[in-house]
């Protein structure tokens, strides 16, 4: 008798072994497909955060309204750019903003670390002609 009770034992547990792997099989089917779909959409959002990055680094647009191009070359000082933004009584990032570039690039600028690029020279011409008062109304402050 006792033969036949481990030989039931064993067909029970063997039977059970290979239901259990069916399910487990299954299961490591369905968990590799998730994790393939979740590295998917990882990579998606890196790919996303850096469109999302290059466009909030877009050029950003002036608050003057600049005239075409004069016929008399335009020079830059940086002692005359400070001087200007300290006489419109403004900070480098409003000064930045009616220019159209950062604060970053006007603190290079006159730190005499920078200069500024051609096409932003007609903008700063027309920053000097403006008074405080004409210069605050375009900020809107």
């Amino acid at each position: 008798m006792t033969t036949f009770v481990n030989q039931l034992k064993s067909e029970i547990a063997r039977i059970a072994k290979k239901e259990i792997r069916a399910e487990t099989q299954q299961l490591k089917k369905a968990s590799a497909q998730y994790r393939s779909d979740i590295a998917a959409l990882k990579r998606h959002i890196v790919a996303l955060e850096a469109t999302v990055k290059k466009l909030s680094k877009g050029q950003l647009k002036p608050v003057l309204k600049v005239d075409k191009e004069s016929s008399t070359p335009l020079r830059f000082r940086a002692s005359g750019f400070a001087t200007l933004r300290k006489k419109l009584d403004l900070s480098a990032e409003q000064m930045g903003k009616l220019i159209g570039v950062s604060a970053q690039s006007v603190y290079h600028w006159e730190a005499e670390k920078s200069r500024p690029r051609t096409s932003q020279l007609p903008s700063i011409a027309a920053a000097r002609k403006l008074t405080k008062k004409e210069a605050w109304a375009k900020l809107g402050l």
